[in-house]
């Protein structure tokens, strides 16, 4: 794993930011050099990173250029979780150069004022960019989706089934993993749900 947790460490249904207090990420190069140990060593042939979110920007750029120099890209297939903003169209081109196979990103609602809510940082218009940048070099989407806010209609769930229905009917995206919405303790999302009486910890309380 490059990093513990996520990066963006805003989203409120996101439990990593009541266990972990900060995003704690190794550099590339050691990331590097233990991907050459699992070749070596392992002779391994696909890696799944399953930090929280891969690091994107700066570090992202110097891992996949580590990836090429080193020949590592040559030697294994790449995936990891990721989000939508970090993938552009140079980016993308990047990371297939540099041996990634498959990305794992959460579109989670095709409602922009959902995403605002609970604080996703992206809008509706980067998840579509971002799938088409990413299939566009080959790599696969897959996206991940959760149903269930307390806030959206059935026009709202729809739309969201609309747009996973078209970005994978379009080649943009070929998984698709969809879960109902969990608000863990400790989290915005609960703060939110306990203040509106969402539903009950102790069936009692209420009554």
């Amino acid at each position: 794993m490059a990093g513990r947790d996520c990066p963006w460490r805003k989203c409120s249904f996101c439990s990593w930011t009541t266990i972990y207090p900060i995003f704690n990420v190794r550099g590339p190069e050691n990331l590097l050099d233990e991907i050459g140990f699992l070749i070596e060593e392992h002779n391994a042939k696909e890696i799944f990173d399953d930090t929280g979110t891969f690091p994107g920007g700066k570090w992202l750029r110097e891992f996949c250029t580590g990836m090429i120099d080193r020949g590592y890209s040559k030697e294994i297939l790449f995936s990891c979780n990721m989000r939508f903003d970090y993938i552009t169209e140079d980016v993308a081109q990047l990371m297939k150069r540099a041996g990634f196979r498959k990305i794992k990103a959460g579109l989670e609602s095709a409602n922009q004022k959902t995403l605002d809510r609970i604080n996703k940082g992206i809008k509706v218009q980067d998840i579509i960019d971002g799938c088409r940048n990413a299939s566009k070099e080959g790599i696969d989407v897959h996206l991940t989706v959760m149903v269930g806010y307390p806030w959206e209609t059935k026009d709202d769930v729809l739309k969201t089934l609309d747009l996973a229905r078209e970005l994978m009917v379009k080649g943009y995206a070929e998984m698709l993993q969809s879960t109902i919405v969990i608000p863990y303790p400790g989290t915005p999302l609960y703060k939110e749900v306990i203040e509106n009486k969402w539903f009950r910890i102790n069936p009692d309380e209420y009554e």
